[in-house]
């Protein structure tokens, strides 16, 4: 069975879990764990059955687990800085990370320590630390809140489908708030 169509996973309460691919999606179905509630257009064939497509199933039993966390990267620090530079507002796609306290003084590489800096600003503050440098922060850098929809967002474009299932999605709550 050659499948790898994404297909979102609901919990019993019907709040999105994740994204599994078609063939975990069926397994779980035939195995009476999850019930599906959206097909995807066509259909998966076996050399033994055919299956609708799954687009959406909604697990039989709750599941608990711990709200998704942002990974520390790049593109997480400048999405949760909305692409502006921390120290002059410059909003921008060519922005450098900064770390607040420079690592050579003890500063970490954590949420509290890296912000977006545009490269002028990231130049003039060099290895000093905001008071040498005389800059002031726009706002102070903390991890960005996640939604439990944070998983869903890479998707959002591609399954319309999925549209009824995530409340949130008109909102732009999907991507980590800060």
């Amino acid at each position: 069975m050659g499948v790898s169509g994404a297909v979102l996973v609901l919990n019993q309460n019907y709040e999105p879990l994740n994204v599994c691919n078609e063939k975990r999606a069926i397994v779980l179905v035939n195995r009476g764990k999850a019930e599906i509630l959206e097909h995807g257009n066509g259909l998966i064939r076996t050399p033994s059955q055919t299956f609708a497509r799954p687009s959406v199933i909604r697990l039989v039993y709750l599941i608990r687990r711990p709200r998704p966390k942002a990974r520390l990267t790049r593109r997480e620090v400048f999405l949760r800085d909305n692409f502006t530079c921390q120290y002059c507002g410059v909003r921008s796609k060519d922005l450098t990370i900064d770390h607040v306290i420079p690592r050579h003084r003890g500063g970490k590489h954590t949420w509290e320590n890296l912000v977006s800096a545009c490269r002028s600003c990231n130049h003039r503050k060099g290895g000093k630390t905001l008071e040498e440098a005389k800059m002031t922060l726009r706002r102070p850098p903390a991890p960005p809140r996640v939604s439990p929809y944070y998983v869903l967002n890479q998707y959002l474009q591609s399954y319309t489908e999925w549209k009824k299932f995530v409340p949130e999605w008109e909102l732009g709550a999907l991507v980590a708030a800060s």
